[in-house]
């Protein structure tokens, strides 16, 4: 993933057009880039110096891959705790390992978030079993991570919660409406398991909700039970869930309001489709994952990368 530059950056060319509404309320509109960049960045000093952005690293070997995999997982739930994601202890995070790639590395079963550290993660193959580690995992962790690794190769990293706004729109088991420009990060890239069916404790039900998430999309809302996101990198799905779960808590709120007698406005496809592009990609989701991990260096002084 190369870093992002201000060479980059495709400039709207305004081209003054007019247009009247119902109310004869005049607009401008002008014609945008066709591939809007995911990163949107102004970085050019005095000098001339164009200044560049942070992104996913390159590694000298694999063995330093799987330690970056380690520390922002690890990361990753410290964040989760921080937003009270946990629940005694349901909810799960996995990333590939780099090395044995049908393996990952998991939470264990009764570690809080909020005290999980590099040290503490459990390395299972796909078939269940500790190959490093000596604690046990969650089975439905397993059940559903498994199932989701194998069916998709391009996913790397998939966290699950029992997050309060999450479960909450769950239960209605629909899609969100792109009310906000942070739903446009969903924008056709995630979708609804219909179905429950208790505890995940078989492969079957893995296989199902995989099967849900479908090739491509991000999340998926399991009905009457929470949210789940998957991406290239660990940082690039937390953020996802971090946003999800953010838009559900919007989508409840403007519902209520709208039962109050206020009209939604819903963002019209050709905006969403075009704006979606540019909230929603690997780069975007990575790249503000980074605050969130500076911050758990700073307040744990480095603690769980231990």
């Amino acid at each position: 993933m190369a870093p992002t530059t201000l060479s980059d950056i495709q400039h709207p060319v305004a081209v003054p057009t007019t247009k009247s509404t119902s109310d004869d309320i005049t607009t401008t509109t002008t014609t945008r880039a066709p591939n809007p960049p995911q990163v949107q960045v102004l970085g050019k000093t005095k000098t001339g110096m164009t200044l560049k952005i942070r992104s996913y690293p390159r590694f000298d070997s694999l063995e330093d891959e799987r330690l970056y995999r380690k520390e922002h997982l690890a990361a990753a739930f410290r964040v989760f705790a921080d937003r009270g994601f946990d629940e005694g202890v349901a909810g799960h995070i996995s990333v590939r390992d780099p090395i044995l790639t049908d393996h990952f590395w998991i939470n264990p079963l009764s570690a809080h978030f909020s005290l999980i550290k590099v040290s503490d993660l459990i390395l299972v193959d796909d078939a269940g079993t500790v190959v490093e580690g000596d604690e046990p995992i969650n089975l439905p962790a397993f059940a559903i991570h498994s199932a989701i690794h194998r069916a998709r190769p391009d996913v790397n990293a998939a966290c699950h919660a029992h997050s309060v706004a999450g479960k909450a729109f769950s239960c209605f088991g629909r899609e969100l409406e792109m009310l906000t420009q942070d739903a446009l990060r969903f924008y056709k890239s995630h979708a609804v398991y219909r179905e429950f069916r208790g505890v995940v404790v078989d492969a079957e039900e893995g296989r199902r909700i995989a099967a849900a998430l479908g090739d491509g999309n991000k999340a998926v809302i399991l009905q009457n039970h929470g949210l789940l996101t998957v991406g290239g990198s660990v940082d690039e799905a937390a953020f996802w869930f971090i946003s999800l779960d953010k838009t559900c808590q919007a989508q409840l709120m403007a519902d209520a309001a709208a039962a109050a007698g206020y009209r939604k406005i819903v963002i019209d496809e050709e905006e969403a489709a075009y704006s979606a592009a540019q909230v929603g990609g690997p780069e975007k989701g990575w790249l503000a994952f980074q605050p969130y991990f500076d911050e758990q260096v700073a307040k744990t002084k480095g603690e769980f990368l231990l």
